[in-house]
Formats: structure tokens, C-alpha cells, sequence
């Protein structure tokens, strides 16, 4: 039976990994991947209420992520649909290529650790088609952006699905992951970033020509700027939610939502419903990628089946035996998520060590965070903000890997060898 899961498992993850050239979407492998671990281990074991039970306490820790994303992706499209966003993009104005670059970079790197490295790639890359009118300029500004986004995502517990997996399974602390991994994700980024920024030099921006912007209503300033600062605030105070009540995050999340869209019912009282429909809560959930979510669901239910069977415990020691070094086995985590999903290796990485033996906030979870955050940059395949930007400006496989994927990499080990030093220097 454990022989059958562990091949169903890696023919699954191989098909999640070959999404594109198979044309089979990932979300529908991980279903099926659900399905049939969960089925070869209960006609298996023979078990079927200790199997039962499991599911449950599986399905209890999965609904909790699921919950906290959708809240938290619903939040960030009310605030698109406002076009909250350009409150920080419209201050973003300069004449030279490389101190275009400075600004992007920093604030993709922020942006993305308050929302998400998927939403701020997309908001970012969308921003850069109104700044730069050359496509190769937008392609390496795109490039840049990946990295920032996957940097600044790996340092708060609401930036990137896997921290917010760790976070979520108490495996860290929002406190002690923004204060252990910060400098790391800003070594990430500020390494590429120098790099690019200087080979640019003193070229100018060449901005698109102007169009008049002749669509439906738009929110006014003040119906802007309310719903931004409201959005933030709601995504920035779940972690003291959960600090103050001890209550999960997800019901911070589902609360604050829930004031947001009160709130937004209220200010659009007096419009008239075609004015206002594109505006409303109720319409930002059609607009929520819900393939993502549904993978989520698949894969972490997946990779539960490994665990309760002890397969993934028995990996790590297997990889304690042969690699022996923690830091080297991370590292390999994070360069295997260029590759292939850093959801699954994360969730993986949770089910193969336990709390016991790696309490939380131990080196293991932050050096995770770290790694499988930033590591997916260095292959356009590698993270969700890479396949964002693929779609969103056409970048092709070979030439990220060629342009980007270098830099990214040498980001990489410069933050992990700063986490490192850190660690040894605080500890």
C-alpha cells in the first residue's frame, strides 16, 4: 500500500509540474491525486473510521488555509476594483530607467509582503505597460518584479501561501518570521536588483503614448483611498487578531472582510446598481482565481495521506541520514521549487517534520519560509507570480532562464547565506 501512494504521489506531482505541455490543468490533478491516495489508503488499511477520522482532521487544517485565502484574495480585488492600488503606483515617477528600477523593486517588495506575491506581480506588471513603451524593457522590469514579489512575500505570515501555511500550522509566528527573514529577503532582492539597475545605466524611460480613458464609472478619490487604507488595515491587523485573541486567522480574515463589505455597501448607497455593480463585493468573488484555491484544496489533502501513513516522516529521516546538514537539505527544498510548486513541497516539508522535534520559530521553519519563497524566482515556472507574468507579458520559458534566472539565483544563496550568518550571530 505505501508503495502505491508514494507512486501515485510522484506521478501526480510530476503531472502538477508538466502542467503547461501536458495542457491538463494542475488544479484537476490534485483533485484526482486527493481522490485516489485517500481511497488506496482506506481499502488498504482496512480501517475505515481511524481513515474517517483522519480525513477529518485533515480536511479541519486544510478549510483553515482555504478560508484565509479566500477572504484575504477577496479583500485585494475590492480594492483593485476601486482601483485602490493607484494611491502607491501614482507616486511612482521618474525620467531614468535604473532609478525606475529602484522604486519598482522596493515597492513590489513591500507591497507584496502586506498583500500577496501573486496580486502585487500583477498589479505591478499591469502598472509597468502604462510606464514603458518598450516590450524588452517591460520584459526585464517584469523579471525584476518576480523576484521582489517572491522576496517580499517570504518574510510575513500574509505574503505567500507557504509562510501563510507555516503560520497558520504554528510552525512560526508572524513576529519572529518578520524579524528572522527580512534581512534575507532583502538581500534576495537587493543583489539582482543592483545588478540589473547598474547594467541599465543612465538609459531614459520611454513612456506609451497617452489614450483617453473613456470607460464605465469609476470610483471617486475619496472611495479610492477608503477602501485601500481599509483593505491594508484589514490584511495588517489578522496577525494581531490572532496574537490577541488566540483565535485562528481565518476568522480575522472572514470578520474584517465582512466589515469591508458593509462598508462598501454603505458608500455606494445613492449610486445606481449598473454604476456600482462592478464596485461590489459580491462581484470581486466572481473575479477571485478559484482554480488556485481548488489546488490548495487538492494538495494539501494529497500530501495529508503521506503523513498519516508516515511516509513523509520516513523521508526525513532518510534525507537526515544522507544529506545530514538541515541548511543543505532547505536549500535543496528551495531549488526544487524552481522546479515544480512550492505549495506541495511546503506542505511536504510540514508533514515531514514535527513540532516535537522542530519547535516553532526554530531555524528548520524560518529557513522553509525562506527558501521555498524566494527559490520558485529562479525559473519563470516556479511561483505563481512567475506564471502571472508569463501570461501577463509573454515571456518565454528560455528567456527568463537566461536573463532572470541567474540573478535570481545568485539572490537566492546571497539571502540564505545572510540567514545564516544571522541566525549563527543571534543564536
Amino acid at each position: 500500500m505505501l508503495t502505491l501512494l508514494a507512486v501515485v504521489f510522484v506521478i501526480a506531482y510530476a503531472a502538477i509540474a508538466l502542467e503547461h505541455p501536458l495542457k491538463v490543468n494542475k488544479s484537476a490533478v490534485a483533485l484526482i491525486a486527493a481522490g485516489l491516495l485517500w481511497t488506496v489508503y482506506a481499502v488498504g488499511s482496512g480501517e475505515h473510521d481511524m481513515v474517517g477520522a483522519e480525513l477529518g482532521e485533515s480536511l479541519m487544517g486544510t478549510a483553515q488555509i482555504v478560508f484565509f485565502l479566500l477572504g484575504a484574495m477577496t479583500i485585494v480585488e475590492v480594492v483593485d476594483a476601486h482601483d485602490g492600488f493607484y494611491v502607491i503606483t501614482s507616486r511612482i515617477r521618474t525620467a531614468k530607467l535604473s532609478t525606475l528600477m529602484w522604486l519598482v523593486g522596493f515597492v513590489t517588495f513591500f507591497l507584496s509582503s502586506i498583500l500577496d506575491n501573486l496580486t502585487t506581480t500583477i498589479v505591478m506588471v499591469s502598472l509597468m505597460k502604462k510606464l514603458l513603451d518598450k516590450h524588452d524593457d517591460r520584459l526585464l522590469f517584469a523579471g525584476i518584479i518576480v523576484i521582489a514579489a517572491n522576496a517580499g512575500g517570504a518574510w510575513t505570515p500574509i505574503g505567500d501561501v507557504t509562510t501563510t501555511m507555516l503560520w497558520i500550522g504554528g510552525q512560526i509566528t508572524s513576529l519572529s518570521i518578520m524579524k528572522s527573514v527580512f534581512i534575507a529577503s532583502m538581500v534576495s532582492l537587493l543583489v539582482p536588483l543592483a545588478m540589473t539597475a547598474r547594467a541599465l545605466g543612465n538609459r531614459d524611460v520611454v513612456a506609451p503614448a497617452r489614450s483617453a480613458d473613456n470607460s464605465n464609472y469609476k470610483a471617486s478619490h475619496f472611495e479610492r483611498t477608503l477602501m485601500f487604507y481599509l483593505g491594508l488595515g484589514i490584511l495588517v491587523a489578522v496577525p494581531a487578531f490572532k496574537a490577541l485573541t488566540g483565535l485562528p486567522p481565518f476568522l480575522g480574515i472572514l470578520f474584517g472582510l465582512g466589515l469591508l463589505w458593509a462598508v462598501g455597501d454603505l458608500i455606494h448607497l445613492d449610486k445606481h446598481d449598473d454604476d456600482k455593480e462592478h464596485l461590489t463585493l459580491v462581484r470581486a468573488l466572481h473575479r477571485i482565481d478559484m482554480s488556485s484555491i481548488v489546488f490548495f484544496i487538492g494538495i494539501l489533502l494529497s500530501v495529508a495521506t503521506l503523513e498519516h501513513t508516515h511516509i513523509l516522516s520516513s523521508l526525513a529521516q532518510w534525507l537526515d541520514r544522507t544529506v545530514g546538514r538541515q541548511d543543505v537539505i532547505v536549500l535543496i527544498i528551495g531549488l526544487v521549487s524552481a522546479i515544480v510548486d512550492n505549495v506541495p513541497l511546503v506542505a511536504a516539508s510540514m508533514g515531514m517534520y514535527n513540532l516535537a522535534q522542530y519547535p516553532t520559530d526554530s531555524f528548520l521553519w524560518e529557513f522553509v519560509a525562506y527558501c521555498a519563497g524566494t527559490g520558485g524566482s529562479i525559473l519563470i515556472i516556479g511561483s505563481a507570480s512567475g506564471v502571472a507574468a508569463m501570461g501577463l507579458e509573454k515571456i518565454h520559458f528560455f528567456w527568463y532562464a537566461r536573463r532572470i534566472g541567474g540573478l535570481a539565483l545568485v539572490g537566492y544563496l546571497a539571502g540564505a547565506a545572510a540567514y545564516v550568518l544571522q541566525y549563527q550571530l543571534t543564536h
